[in-house]
């Protein structure tokens, strides 16, 4: 393997998340032997002494070859905070390692990102490595390749950037191109990733994570996935700006090492693409639903 692929960590204003993610990921192995770059968000009103707290947490000497902050003198908000953070890195380096402050990484997971970065980076029909997994189907093989990108723990190269194209009316438009296109985006129907990027478009979210993904999706572009998750999000606690679903999304850190090899052919995996929409069509399902909102209820949770 070469040089180690930059990380770059987005921060904004949760101390505790951000010194959590740092702890796990210093334990990595290659940690001491990688560049970190944190971008922290301005502060919106507030929101100052939290987001002070956290540019004292990134400020401590943590354990990487060298630590790089780029503290943002106003709040841009995730999705203009990681387009930019994301397309400087990749002006310098040819792929990147990209989390958030939710994040807690096993202590293989630089290995495996890095194996993969490396032994994919002149595939270019994989154009998106993703870390974690929330399904728990252990049909899924260990690593696998699909139409689908997730943003927790994930790693691109310059190549497949390009690909990324932020508006979303324009994605839009090539989704509703074809009825058969978008189903199978939304994974025959079981979750709503075309209605996520309606609402992107109608300014009732503001998601990068579903602009890449349908980027990369029409562009026949695939994700190498892991079916043994190396990241687990601990965002769930209503600290976060864009995280609901509590256990919904959780996963178990896989704590051995994770071995990448070359997928051939390189197609998508439809047995793991059939997986995904179990997983959907179990947790998405109207009854499902249903029955969260009862948990919530009955724990007096009346949130959304």
């Amino acid at each position: 393997m070469n040089t180690c692929a930059p990380i770059v960590l987005f921060v904004y204003n949760r101390p505790d998340h951000t010194c959590t993610c740092l702890e796990y990921l210093e334990r990595n192995e290659l940690a001491a032997e990688s560049e970190l770059y944190i971008f922290a968000d301005g502060a919106k009103p507030g929101s100052e002494s939290s987001v002070a707290a956290v540019r004292q947490v990134i400020a401590r000497p943590w354990k990487f070859r060298r630590v790089t902050v780029v503290e943002r003198p106003e709040n841009r908000g995730l999705a203009a905070n990681v387009i930019d953070g994301v397309s400087t890195l990749l002006e310098q380096y040819d792929r990147v390692i990209v989390l958030e402050d939710d994040l807690v990484v096993a202590p293989y997971f630089l290995r495996f990102m890095n194996d993969a970065l490396e032994l994919y980076r002149d595939e270019p029909r994989v154009g998106h490595i993703q870390a974690c997994d929330f399904t728990h189907d252990r049909s899924l093989p260990d690593i696998f390749l699909i139409k689908f990108t997730g943003s927790w723990g994930w790693g691109t190269w310059r190549r497949a950037w390009r690909y990324f194209n932020p508006d979303g009316a324009a994605l839009l438009r090539a989704l509703e191109q074809d009825k058969r296109l978008s189903r199978t985006f939304d994974f025959n129907g079981k979750y709503r990733f075309t209605r996520m990027l309606r609402r992107q478009v109608e300014g009732k979210n503001n998601s990068w994570a579903i602009r890449w993904n349908a980027s990369l999706f029409l562009n026949d572009i695939l994700s190498l996935n892991v079916g043994r998750s190396l990241v687990r999000n601990i965002g769930f606690d209503g600290s976060g700006t864009n995280c609901g679903g509590g256990n919904l999304y959780d996963s178990e850190l896989y704590m051995a090492p994770l071995k990448v090899y070359k997928i051939t052919p390189v197609v998508e995996n439809l047995q793991a693409r059939k997986a995904w929409e179990r997983y959907y069509g179990r947790t998405q399902s109207f009854w499902a639903k249903a029955w969260r909102r009862v948990k919530r209820t009955l724990k007096g949770d009346f949130g959304a």
